[in-house]
Formats: C-alpha cells, sequence, structure tokens
C-alpha cells in the first residue's frame, strides 16, 4: 500500500551505504515475541532484561493482508536491513476497482500501529493510508509524559509532558518522487524532492525479442570486432531538502546526488529456467557489473559534507566506505565497513534461487518453469550475517544476525580500542519470535 518506492524518496537517498555503515547494535538482552491472530492483525511484545527492566506492547492493522510467515521459514534477507540495489522506478500502480450492482465497493488502503512502552507510559501512534495511486498521507503521534526538562523549564509552566503530531504527504510518479512534511511541536514545514533522470521501468516487455537478441549476441562471426566498453552503467538520482521553523525561527537546506547501478536480474529475466541450456540464464550470479552505488550529500548552512561509496565485490560481501567533512571546523571521519552472508554447505549442485536483487513485490513471468523451493530449500541456504564497522573515532562495532531454529538472534558488540580501562563500550543479545499461524 505504500506508493513511494524503497528507495524513491529523498530522506532514503543514502540507505544503502547505511544499511552497512549504520547498523544499530542490541544493548543488554532483548526479547521480543509477536503473533498474528489473523492476516490484518498482529501483535508484538518484548522486553528488555538488562541493563534496566523495561518493555512496551504494539499492535498493526492493516486493510490489506500481510503475509510475513513465521520466523521459523521467513526469508532471512527480507527481515534485516542490507545492502541492495533496486530496480528502476516505476509510477505506482492503483488496486483493481470492484463494482456492486453498479456501484464501486473498493475502499482505500489503510495502516494502523501503536506502541506504549512501560513503565514510562510513552505512547507512539501512526496511521497511513493511500489517498491515490500516487499520493499518500500520513500522520504520526508522540506522547510522553516522563520526558526530562531542565527546571528553568519547569518554572516556565512545563509540566513535564512532551506531545507532537507530525503529517505527511508523499507523492510519488515513478520519476518525481516529493514529500510534505508538517510539526507541530515546532512549527516546523519541510519538502523533499527526488528526481529519477532516465527512463521508467515498464512491464511492457517482449520476452521473445529479449532472449533472440541475448542469442544474438552470444553468436558472433569470426570476423566480427566487439566493441569495447568500459565504466558503470546505472542511473542517477538528485535530490534536496528544505525545512523552516516558525517557533524557533530557523531554516536549514539539504542537497544530494545518488548513483546507483542497474541491477543485472532484473524483471523479467530473472526467474531461472527449468532448462539449464538457457543461453539467458547459464549462470544468474554472473554480474557484468558489480552492485554499486556513489552518494554525495551537502548541507550548506552547517557545512557538513559527506560521501559514500559502497559495492558487492562478491554474491555474499559487501563493502563501503563513507567519509564526512565539516567546511567550517575541519573536523573530519573515515568510516570503513563490510557485511558477509554465511551459508549451509550445499550437498549437491543445484540453483539458487535467492537473488539480491529482485523485487518479490514484482508479477512473476509465466515464461519460464518456477523453481521448486522444496529442492532448494537446504542447499545453500544462508545462515546470517556478520556485519563489521570501523571509523577513525576509534569506536569498532561487530555483529551477527542469523536463525537458530525458530529464532532470529542478533549478538553484537561495541568497542573502544583506544580506552584500556573500558575497551568494551556494549554488548548485547537479541532475540526474536514471531508466528502468523
Amino acid at each position: 500500500m505504500v506508493c513511494s518506492s524503497r528507495d524513491n524518496v529523498a530522506l532514503k537517498s543514502t540507505n544503502l551505504s547505511q544499511a552497512i555503515l549504520d547498523f544499530t547494535v542490541p544493548r543488554g538482552i532483548h526479547f521480543s515475541i509477536s503473533k498474528s491472530p489473523n492476516p490484518l492483525f498482529k501483535t508484538s511484545y518484548s522486553m528488555n532484561a538488562l541493563p534496566s527492566l523495561n518493555g512496551s506492547l504494539g499492535y498493526i492493522f492493516t486493510s490489506c493482508d500481510l503475509d510475513v510467515k513465521n520466523s521459523g521459514d521467513v526469508r532471512i534477507k527480507d527481515m534485516i536491513d542490507r545492502f541492495k540495489v533496486y530496480d528502476q522506478p516505476r509510477r505506482p500502480e492503483g488496486k483493481e476497482e470492484e463494482w456492486l450492482a453498479g456501484e464501486r465497493v473498493d475502499a482505500r488502503d489503510y495502516l494502523l500501529y501503536g506502541r506504549l512502552y512501560i513503565p514510562t507510559g510513552r505512547l507512539d501512534a501512526l496511521y497511513s493510508t493511500r489517498l491515490s495511486p500516487t499520493v499518500q498521507a500520513m500522520v504520526a503521534a508522540i506522547s510522553d509524559p516522563r520526558s526530562s526538562f531542565s527546571s528553568s523549564e519547569r518554572s516556565r509552566g512545563n509540566n513535564g509532558s512532551n506531545s507532537n503530531v507530525m503529517f505527511s504527504l508523499q507523492h510519488d510518479t515513478g520519476k518525481w518522487c516529493t514529500e510534505y512534511t508538517w510539526s507541530a511541536e515546532d512549527g516546523m514545514w519541510g519538502i523533499r524532492c527526488l528526481h529519477n533522470f532516465g527512463k521508467l521501468w515498464t512491464p511492457a516487455v517482449d520476452l521473445t525479442e529479449h532472449s533472440d537478441k541475448h542469442t544474438s549476441r552470444k553468436l558472433k562471426r569470426v570476423d566480427e570486432e566487439e566493441a569495447m566498453e568500459g565504466g558503470l552503467k546505472g542511473r542517477i538520482s538528485a535530490g534536496a531538502e528544505f525545512y523552516l521553523s516558525a517557533k524557533e525561527k530557523s531554516a536549514g537546506v539539504s542537497a544530494g546526488i545518488r548513483f546507483t547501478t542497474l541491477p543485472d536480474a532484473t524483471p523479467p529475466s530473472f526467474q531461472v529456467p527449468s532448462s539449464a541450456s538457457s543461453p539467458i540464464h547459464s549462470n544468474p550470479h554472473s554480474f557484468s557489473q558489480p552492485p554499486t552505488t556513489i552518494t554525495a550529500l551537502f548541507n550548506p548552512m552547517l557545512g557538513h559534507i559527506s560521501a559514500a561509496y559502497a559495492a558487492g565485490v562478491s554474491k555474499d560481501l559487501s563493502l563501503c566506505s563513507r567519509f564526512d567533512f565539516n567546511v567550517y571546523s575541519y573536523e573530519s571521519e573515515w568510516t570503513v565497513g563490510a557485511e558477509w552472508w554465511t551459508r549451509r554447505s550445499k550437498t549437491k549442485p543445484t540453483v539458487d534461487t535467492d537473488t539480491d536483487d529482485v523485487d518479490p513485490s514484482l508479477p512473476t513471468p509465466t515464461l519460464f518453469a518456477p523453481v521448486n523451493p522444496l529442492e532448494c530449500r537446504d542447499n545453500g541456504d544462508i545462515q546470517g550475517v556478520v556485519k563489521a564497522r570501523a571509523s577513525t573515532t576509534t569506536d569498532v562495532s561487530l555483529m551477527w544476525e542469523g536463525r537458530i531454529r525458530n529464532l532470529l538472534v542478533s549478538l553484537g558488540i561495541v568497542s573502544n580500542l583506544s580506552s584500556r580501562a573500558k575497551p568494551i563500550k556494549a554488548i548485547g543479545l537479541e532475540l526474536s519470535y514471531f508466528s502468523s499461524g
């Protein structure tokens, strides 16, 4: 029901590098249990045992089914924030119209979310609805009765509660994506926009013609010269944001640009054929160019410049490097990180259906027969991912995320190599279990 693509928002233009460099290491011991009584309603209960005892209760209610499966058989890569090159942006399509006795009876899709934190009493709420195929509206609210305030603020009549309501409106046409926001607490108005250069993705593709063209490229004459091509092929996106606070009498602006390679395994040719002799998919993971994303951000008012480079150097290994610099204070930081996917050993050679660059929301083509998932489930199946991060601030973080039986597990550690008194800053373990039946 979300009309905006997962990487088609200006605020998320750096998510591909943040998935490697800015992962959150669990602190202490955290437990999470979720249950789905029906496909439309899901509940969640979480508890932090260390260093302090607290918890939360949450729910999600939607107008459309959410097939999340169970924690024991869900695809791990769908549950972990990771480096991924998305497909080309496309214009969102609306749901099919439903008519009864000459009247349209289909309703707008919506989502309701709420979470109550114990014992602080903080309440988070979210309502999201789709006004049209390209327009989505969201309302978010936060109420925290036990927020900490200084004595001077309390003397001015502040009773120690903190509440805020924020409205957001997103308009996504594929090539353009614009977001308008307003926050009631500080009277802040904001606008973000992102423009994708090049052509949009279209589902109208002749698969037979694509196959013939690919075969013709493979069969060359003896005297035929092969063109020398270099560099990466991809798309460029540029975005900017502007915000103005009437209460604080302040404003801000930032701009950014992003280059992303086009994924090789994109629809309609990402499905593995039943015949191994097909010239199109003799090796579904032999990328002609590595999945790469390059981003650059600039905030002229704060003088902050950030540049990041992330690439998948192999099927299971991705690397990222980011440099931050401030033109006013000359402070800089260099951060490097990596994510490495671990797999079980294969007992027999089979086709791996765990394609990284496939958007599961796209329609499945019918030209090729689908692979039986039962034959490939235990062969080369992913066990988990190891993430590592190091920066010039001397903080080193290491985390493992994976599955143990029916539990999703996250184990991480944060250390400061320059401190001999306290080299380990934090260590944590998170266990999650959810069921949809």
